[in-house]
């Protein structure tokens, strides 16, 4: 759609009224996700919590205009893969899909004339799951790791685990260090849930169809928590305090530590950890054990008194 930026604004203004009361995310199986590889521009709706559809922030038309020529430029020349990274987005009811990440890239295809523009579709926890996950739990504390800096490793983070077999290998290629599937068995043994937290913009069921490959389960995944926190500051601290409410206190377990933080004081303890990529997994158990024997103590002290 060609036109002004007031035009695109009035289109816009209509595209956020029209999904009002109606639409709202729906998950999308694994085969679809799969095979969308592209999607109609006009089946894609803008995200009103993102400041791109607020008012007082709105579109940046240098970024729009930039990728204008971007895409025509790549269409003249062939350039191949000229959009970049697809559009994130996801699947909304009644139809189309709500679009997470790409706004801009978004605009520059509609006002340029552009059918279709590549996606990808991906499945985010929402406050209803997130509801569900805490109401549904018998637990009182939890476990916090970044999947991207703790979890998942490269060639140069080993030790990992044995990747996949054969056709999973394909699908899940991200590596798991060595001694978290035994780990997060311990804590679920423990009577700790498991919530792990991402940058980027990751499929909930994806994460946790991986780790169901070995034998664990991972009960809260909160992925692209910095676009999601730019986009509405307000809903992400409306979701950490519902957990917080939820659990006595957060084991936050990284490289190096782990941090015992207590919801209701905010106080915390550190646990330093020796580094040692093979010892990581066991020194963690060791400080979980540690805890365990002291609330052991401290209930049959109070019991004598």
């Amino acid at each position: 759609m060609a036109g002004t930026n007031t035009q695109f604004e009035d289109f816009l203004a209509a595209e956020i009224k029209s999904g009002k009361g109606v639409s709202f995310p729906v998950k999308t199986g694994f085969v679809r996700r799969m095979l969308t590889k592209k999607a109609n521009c006009y089946s894609l709706h803008p995200n009103p919590e993102d400041e791109f559809c607020m008012p007082e922030v709105g579109p940046n038309y240098e970024i729009i205009s930039k990728y204008q020529q971007q895409f025509l430029h790549g269409l003249k020349s062939s350039v191949p893969d000229y959009f970049g990274e697809p559009i994130i987005v996801e699947r909304l009811h009644p139809d189309g899909y709500r679009i997470i990440n790409g706004h801009h890239r978004w605009a520059a295809a509609l006002r340029i004339g552009l059918e279709k523009i590549p996606v990808q579709i991906v499945n985010l926890m929402h406050e209803a799951d997130v509801k569900r996950i805490l109401e549904n739990s018998t637990h009182t504390k939890r476990v916090a790791l970044d999947l991207d800096e703790v979890i998942f490793r490269t060639a140069e983070d080993s030790p990992y685990e044995k990747p996949l077999p054969f056709p999973w290998n394909r699908f899940y290629k991200d590596r798991i260090r060595l001694g978290v599937p035994a780990l997060f068995h311990f804590l679920a043994t423990k009577g700790y849930d498991i919530w792990l937290y991402s940058a980027q913009y990751h499929s909930i069921d994806t994460i946790q169809n991986y780790f169901h490959k070995y034998h664990v389960k991972v009960d809260g995944i909160m992925t692209a928590i910095e676009k999601r926190r730019q986009s509405s500051e307000e809903s992400e601290k409306k979701l950490e305090n519902l957990i917080m409410k939820k659990y006595r206190y957060t084991l936050h377990i990284d490289n190096d530590s782990v941090l015992q933080i207590f919801s209701e004081t905010k106080s915390f303890r550190e646990f330093p950890l020796s580094g040692s990529p093979e010892e990581w997994s066991q020194e963690i158990m060791n400080v979980v054990e540690q805890l365990e024997n002291e609330e052991k103590s401290r209930d049959s002290h109070e019991n004598i008194l």
